[in-house]
């Protein structure tokens, strides 16, 4: 008698087990539900999905600021942006210069200055090569980069490492021991003469 009172306790706790299971279970169901509702409003918000006709009136409009600016090289570290503004004030009017820096702000040394008006351009193109803070500028026309179009660049051959040929692996060919696998033939060494031992 005392087995069937043991199995009916554990049969009543395997049904709470299980009755708290199921409630754990139903929760996670609506912590999951709730997480794909958010990620759903996250995704309207930033316009994961966007049309065709945006990304293309997007990418107009960066042709035209890119037609406006120029691209100056050997800019000087301590070069700060309104140094840069006045270097550029006589050529038009200046709406935004970015000097561009590592991950650390240290600027690279180069920087865009970007114009109000398109003509302004051609007249900053005819600074190139003058001076700003003892180090002679290289001005030119900022290029718009076109997404998909990487320049192909092939592997250049380190000089540190040996000439590698492309011709696949070839294994040396199988040579098989006489004595067996591996199995070397022991040579005695002969002793040394000793005057000790006759």
């Amino acid at each position: 008698m005392e087995g069937d009172v043991d199995m009916a306790a554990g049969e009543g706790g395997a049904a709470v087990g299980l009755d708290e299971m199921k409630k754990r279970l139903k929760d996670m169901e609506d912590e999951a539900s709730t997480l794909r509702e958010m990620q759903a409003k996250v995704d309207q918000e930033i316009g994961a999905v966007q049309d065709p006709a945006a990304a293309a009136a997007d990418q107009t409009n960066k042709e035209q600021v890119d037609a406006r600016s120029i691209f100056v090289g050997n800019v000087d570290y301590s070069c700060t942006p309104e140094e840069v503004q006045q270097h550029f004030q006589a050529c038009g009017t200046v709406n935004r210069v970015t000097i561009r820096t590592n991950k650390y702000g240290q600027p690279k040394g180069y920087a865009y200055v970007e114009f109000l008006e398109p003509e302004a351009v051609d007249q900053a193109i005819l600074l190139n090569e003058s001076e700003l803070h003892g180090r002679q500028l290289k001005i030119s026309a900022k290029r718009t980069n076109v997404p998909g179009m990487k320049i192909f660049r092939p592997r250049r051959s380190n000089p540190y490492m040996g000439s590698r040929s492309r011709t696949p692996f070839m294994p040396a060919p199988l040579v098989y021991s006489p004595y067996g696998y591996g199995k070397v033939p022991r040579f005695r060494v002969p002793m040394r003469y000793s005057p000790y031992f006759g």
